[in-house]
């Protein structure tokens, strides 16, 4: 490897991994735009007993938090969900493009579904809201392709915080982290001889 390929391979970040964020981009807005085109406000489809696709405007966050607000909330979830995705970007542009794959991931998914929000909040003053799970009465609000990315972002952002790149597990507590046990014994020797 000559000192170009070093120097290149150094320089590649996190930001790589925007192809997600595109792909996520790319898949909400498709999917409102079928469901807002094909599907009449607020008409339900059975999809199974326990889903439901249907057409639903949030004027608020995700899974509909805040959307009986005065109106206030569109302007301050656009600016919000802007900071955040710049403040994620610049995280993302710290990161290596490798050896971190599932941060990056993480905060790709995070960036395209807040970005895909944030377009529709821009265009329409709402999110479009499709996916209605429900069972025996009880409805969970209803969500989109962009709220399902950054659900998921942030499950394997908690994860990855939980558990450490090098195999050890961060407890939380002062003891800092519980190490992997090394081996004892003729193991040990081995290990040391090779």
């Amino acid at each position: 490897m000559n000192s170009d390929q070093r120097e290149s391979g150094r320089r590649r970040s996190g930001l790589l991994w925007l192809w997600l964020s595109l792909i996520i981009l790319v898949a909400d807005q498709v999917t409102k735009w079928m469901i807002a085109s094909s599907i009449e406000l607020y008409e339900r489809v059975p999809v199974m007993s326990v889903l439901d696709i249907t057409h639903l405007r949030n004027t608020g966050a995700a899974f509909s938090f805040l959307s009986d607000a005065g109106g206030w909330q569109r302007w301050f979830f656009i600016v919000l969900a802007i900071l955040v995705s710049g403040l994620v970007l610049v995280w993302m542009s710290r990161l290596p493009a490798r050896g971190k794959s599932w941060l990056c991931a993480a905060l790709a998914l995070i960036v395209g579904g807040a970005v895909g929000n944030v377009v529709d909040r821009i265009l329409f003053g709402f999110v479009v809201d499709f996916i209605s799970v429900h069972y025996a009465g009880w409805y969970f609000p209803a969500f989109n392709v962009a709220d399902s990315a950054i659900t998921v972002g942030a499950a394997i952002l908690l994860i990855e915080s939980i558990v450490a790149g090098d195999g050890r597990i961060d407890t939380g507590s002062n003891s800092t982290l519980i190490k992997r046990r090394e081996p004892t014994g003729s193991a040990a020797r081995e290990d040391r001889e090779s």
